[in-house]
């Protein structure tokens, strides 16, 4: 989940998440003797996952035959139907990215022409790359790691992105305590930051509504809002530096923070049994809250011209490459590519799930929450200019780290009916949609070290994962702690992820193959894969991916925060902790090539190392007996195609 877009500018962004569902699948259509008889019964058949040395692994000599989708003889948990998987793919991708990343992104790079990027890469990057990560989850029933059996070298891809996601997990899980000391505060007869203390002196500006001969002060650049005061002064504490150190953690936040892992470890003690309850709740809720919210700002004074300055398109901006950077990095953090999320999502599906139809609810439903939330807060934003006497709307707000807890806090202090109800509405809503991303990023990692222990009590990790996220939490809830953030969220997660989507996009459509996974695709679901889907999977999308990482390097500059420049040893430090993440795939590629038979050549081995695993595929035994049968005899009437290099490109992508 959302990590985030970092420019390099300060701004602490949140990783946003992805969703997706499914529905009911009857049955599935298998060419020939292949058709599906008993994959449709609602749960997971049993997975495969032989010992070294034993059956298909020991006639290829191969110790990595242990890869496979569980323990032998176990069965692997599944969703308890099909809507769960829906709604647990809507709380994991709608997300804070959404409701408030989307709608300034915009505005920042040209406002309604934004849309036209975002949908552009949407079709190009989002969708193919959604579907492509529900396929391989759903069709090996293997988790982030584990899936990469189909090509054990690059078994470090899966690694380096639960790293990533573990550093997303720590510091999302104190957004959400941020999120709820504001939920608490807003039960105040007066919003605590509506109004300036006077320690803040004369530069402070009353956030709350304001005598008309006082807005005009308001416009004044120098003058500071009481609401950025008290985020920065009473919430986080923050310091000017970190030259001296980053401080003792909020007795009141690591409260929140505590709550926070407390209701993430409920939701997930269960497994996905219990989350997929939940995520009825986690999904629709926050749906109610934004019909409420849209409503309301609607029917504000100025509200349309605030809406109307979010969709104004500024077509100039359309020939500049940070509009298309942008809109690259909104898609991919915002539907959660590339992560590990999804692939460990899909895995608990039954086989044979109309996964194509999820994808596409999944990335359609993003963009219109996107969309949706830009509508609200824009024209919450209109209204705020009104009542400030100023048509400047951009001149209202307040971009970068703080935007969701001074902007959004400032703008709702000035409702002049029932500000704590839209308040307390508001800040709930942040709440469960964070709520909903970190128990899907948080189940990413439960799911890696079940499936590398299984005999571990899945309670036993939840617990695990609480606690020690809970610890490394309270790093970022230190008067110090958004310099922490923003230098772990840019080294230690999104450089990784850009990184890693490109290796994993390289290793699924060349390695492993796009005709493969077509041919998987026809196994499982009984659908000839279109054009659009081959195109993307093997050329556009890994293009965009590469030229995005060369425009990020070409355009770094040394990470700040606000104004502060990091001292020259943190720079050392993010740097070795981005090569860690991403040097994970050199790290588990030399186990995988001594792991091949010994007699064999190093270079043999190497090759033997790209090939997927003896019992790769599905993790029922007899679906992958008559998977093998099927891909045999395919390969039997491919051995008299052309194998030029040039022949092989072509019929990778048309085959």
């Amino acid at each position: 989940m959302e990590s985030r877009n970092n420019n390099n500018n300060n701004n602490n962004g949140f990783v946003n998440q992805s969703f997706v569902g499914s529905l009911n699948a009857s049955t599935i259509s298998i060419p020939g003797a292949y058709k599906s008889k008993d994959l449709t019964n609602g749960s997971m058949p049993d997975p495969v996952a032989p010992a070294a040395g034993a059956g298909a692994g020991a006639a290829d000599n191969q110790p990595e035959a242990e890869a496979g989708g569980g323990q032998q003889g176990k069965q692997r948990a599944s969703w308890n139907n099909d809507i769960e998987f829906l709604m647990s793919c809507i709380a994991l991708s709608v997300g804070l990215g959404n409701v408030w990343r989307f709608p300034f992104t915009a505005l920042e790079n040209g406002g309604g022409a934004f849309v036209i990027p975002y949908l552009i890469v949407l079709i190009l990057v989002g969708k193919p790359v959604y579907y492509m990560e529900m396929l391989l989850g759903q069709f090996s029933s293997r988790g982030s790691v584990k899936v990469y059996d189909f090509s054990p070298i690059m078994r470090g891809i899966g690694y380096g992105q639960v790293l990533a996601t573990g550093i997303v997990t720590t510091y999302y899980a104190t957004l959400m305590a941020l999120t709820l000391r504001y939920f608490v505060d807003s039960f105040y007869p007066t919003l605590p930051w509506s109004y300036c203390r006077p320690e803040w002196g004369a530069n402070c500006l009353d956030s709350g509504p304001q005598e008309a001969s006082l807005t005009h002060a308001a416009q004044d650049a120098v003058r500071t809002t009481s609401a950025e005061f008290y985020f920065t002064n009473i919430i986080l504490r923050e310091k000017a530096s970190i030259d001296d150190g980053i401080g003792y953690p909020s007795w009141s936040l690591a409260l929140a923070l505590a709550i926070a892992w407390v209701i993430i470890a409920g939701i997930m003690f269960k497994g996905v049994k219990s989350s997929g309850k939940a995520s009825y709740f986690l999904a629709l809720f926050p749906y109610v809250v934004m019909l409420i919210l849209l409503v309301r700002a609607l029917t504000l004074p100025g509200a349309f011209d605030g809406v109307l300055y979010f969709l104004r398109p500024q077509w100039h901006k359309l020939l500049e490459a940070q509009v298309w950077y942008a809109a690259v990095t909104q898609v991919f953090f915002s539907l959660a590519i590339c992560f590990g999320n999804i692939i460990m999502y899909s895995s608990y599906n039954r086989f044979g799930q109309n996964i194509y139809r999820d994808a596409n609810i999944v990335t359609t439903l993003d963009t219109f929450t996107s969309l949706l939330s830009g509508v609200i807060i824009f024209g919450i934003l209109g209204n705020l200019a009104y009542e400030n006497n100023t048509t400047d709307i951009a001149s209202v707000v307040n971009g970068g780290p703080g935007l969701a807890f001074i902007s959004y806090p400032d703008a709702i202090a000035k409702f002049k009916v029932l500000p704590q109800l839209f308040s307390v509405l508001f800040f709930l809503m942040l709440f469960v949609l964070g709520i909903g991303s970190n128990v899907g990023m948080a189940s990413c990692l439960t799911t890696v070290i079940k499936d590398q222990f299984g005999h571990i009590k899945n309670w036993m990790i939840v617990v695990a994962i609480a606690v020690i996220g809970y610890l490394l939490g309270l790093l970022y809830i230190t008067p110090g702690g958004q310099f922490v953030l923003n230098l772990l969220d840019f080294y230690g997660a999104t450089f990784v992820a850009l990184v890693l989507a490109i290796f994993e996009l390289v290793a699924i459509g060349w390695i492993y193959g796009v005709k493969r996974l077509c041919r998987d695709v026809q196994f499982m679901l009984g659908i000839k894969t279109s054009l659009y889907y081959r195109l993307c999977w093997g050329v556009i999308t890994p293009l965009l991916m590469f030229t995005i990482l060369i425009y990020t390097l070409v355009q770094y500059e040394p990470l700040k925060y606000k104004d502060y420049t990091y001292q020259s040893g943190v720079y050392v430090f993010g740097w070795c902790l981005s090569a860690f993440g991403v040097g994970q795939v050199l790290f588990w590629a030399i186990p995988a090539v001594r792991r091949q038979p010994p007699n064999l050549s190093l270079w043999a081995r190497i090759r033997k190392a790209f090939e997927p695993l003896p019992n790769w595929g599905p993790a029922d035994p007899g679906t992958l007996k008559r998977y093998q049968l099927y891909v045999q005899e395919g390969q039997a009437s491919a051995m008299f195609q052309r194998s030029s290099i040039w022949h092989k490109i072509y019929d990778n992508i048309f085959g």
